[in-house]
């Protein structure tokens, strides 16, 4: 059981030590998201204010559907995560448009790259999920391994060692009485 608790107690730590990882990761994927939504907002505002938002409904999505990210599953101590290779989107080819213009170019652009870094925070986000629900059971395995199931194991080790003492006295103190008969016998 010790060995057991050893276990999970480093168990624990792993764990703990990559949901930081991961979580500093989604912070700076987080960061990088929110300036390119924002750098989104402002370009599809300036693309409206050129074209008018009926017209930039009108511009054409990119020539070819784009390629479905390569999203890889592996195992982090029994725990699945997905990773993937970065999406790129930003540089799909596009028809050309019939009132074409720097501004809705820019807005295209700018929208696909914040799609570009949602997958990334979605995984990592999914991850530090899992990660964590992994977390909390070995959490409870190991609080349960030594605050309940070692001290009680402990507490029976002493009643078993107490008791054989006891009876190694009893035999000792049995020995010495069937030794003294002995010599009074043969005296």
């Amino acid at each position: 059981m010790r060995q057991g608790f050893g276990f999970l107690d480093e168990k624990r730590m792993i764990l703990a030590a990559e949901i930081l990882r991961l979580a500093r990761r989604y912070e700076d994927a987080e960061t990088v998201m929110e300036a390119r939504r924002r750098a989104a907002y402002a370009a599809l505002a300036a693309a409206v204010e050129r074209h008018g938002l009926d017209a930039l409904e009108l511009h054409p999505v990119p020539a070819k559907a784009p390629a479905l990210p390569q999203i890889r599953f592996a195992k982090f101590l029994g725990v699945p995560v997905k990773t993937s290779e970065p999406w790129r989107i930003s540089d799909m080819p596009t028809s050309e448009a019939f009132d074409g213009s720097p501004e809705a170019a820019e807005c295209r652009a700018a929208f696909a790259r914040w799609l570009e870094t949602t997958l990334e925070a979605g995984m990592l986000a999914g991850n530090l999920e899992r990660l964590g629900r992994e977390y909390r059971r070995v959490e409870r395995r190991a609080k349960a391994l030594e605050n309940v199931l070692l001290p009680e194991v402990e507490a029976s080790l002493k009643r078993v060692t107490e008791q054989l003492d006891v009876m190694d006295q009893e035999e000792a103190v049995g020995v010495r009485i069937a030794g003294a008969k002995r010599k009074a016998g043969a005296s």
